[in-house]
């Protein structure tokens, strides 16, 4: 298993990477634009919609919602960041409540679980994330932005596993995710402090005050996605959202954590010193 999935893992990196850097800022969010409805097809599954029509008025209004998302944006044309970033503000928010539900779980899901609500969640999540990221991607050095905020989310997650596997004793959420423990938690954060570290040391002009503010906010929101989606699972009664990726389960278990990460990233981005 661990074989199959640092293979899989090698793939989607080495894919990721060669499209983001040889496609332009436009061609590439419309190839995400195609994940995005991957990953709706697996929400779809969360929502236990077995049947096939429903399953085609979902994802026909995802389509819809992505592309009036696009034209709005000016994708093809001078970006509308402004709306990027309203859109992006309402995806902070709904984190922010999907928080306390996640304190309050199980007694919450009478809230969210209802299939209306999670299936409007899921459409409001999706659209925004895809947003994000093409808000990102068109700013100055936005491929490298974009990779920043791929690496901050995957350091909360390695560090997490590693210092999990080492030390974990107390549990994060025991009822929501047992396998996660505040020494993972903490693992991760420390692993953003090394990064924080690594830029300060190859750019000095940068100032520490708004790394710190960019990246430990978009860690601790990847940490809430990962869990919003390990919820929603468990609620669901199903492992992964579906099993397109060996090793990995599916698509919505790679982004669990971006899909948190990457509005909150794109709006302090547009606050941020940084840039």
């Amino acid at each position: 298993m661990l074989k199959q999935r640092v293979f899989t893992a090698v793939i989607l990196v080495a894919l990721f990477l060669w499209l983001l850097l040889s496609l332009s800022a436009t061609d590439f969010s419309l190839v995400i634009m195609l994940l995005v409805m991957v990953a709706g097809w697996e929400w779809t599954n969360l929502l236990k919609l077995d049947n096939v029509a429903a399953r085609t008025g979902y994802l026909t209004a995802l389509f819809l919602l992505l592309g009036a998302a696009g034209y709005s944006l000016g994708l093809f044309g001078e970006f509308d960041f402004a709306l990027g970033q309203q859109i992006s503000l309402i995806a902070v928010g709904l984190w922010a409540v999907i928080f306390l539900w996640l304190q309050g779980y199980p007694s919450s899901a009478i809230l969210w679980s209802p299939k209306p609500v999670l299936g409007l969640i899921g459409l409001i999540l999706l659209v925004a994330t895809w947003v994000a990221l093409a808000s990102i991607l068109h700013r100055d050095s936005g491929r490298w932005l974009l990779l920043l905020a791929i690496v901050i989310v995957v350091l909360a997650d390695v560090g997490g596993y590693i210092a999990g596997r080492l030390f974990g004793k107390h549990k994060l959420a025991p009822i929501v995710s047992p396998g996660k423990t505040w020494e993972g938690f903490i693992g991760g954060m420390f692993l953003q402090l090394l990064l924080i570290a690594g830029l300060l040391w190859a750019r000095p002009e940068f100032s520490p005050l708004a790394l710190s503010i960019l990246i430990i906010p978009v860690a601790l929101y990847s940490v809430l996605g990962d869990l919003f989606e390990s919820m929603v699972k468990r609620h669901s009664g199903v492992k992964d959202s579906s099993q397109l990726l060996p090793g990995h389960g599916g698509v919505l278990d790679r982004i669990d954590g971006i899909m948190a990460a990457l509005p909150l990233f794109s709006l302090l981005l547009a606050q941020s010193s940084f840039v």
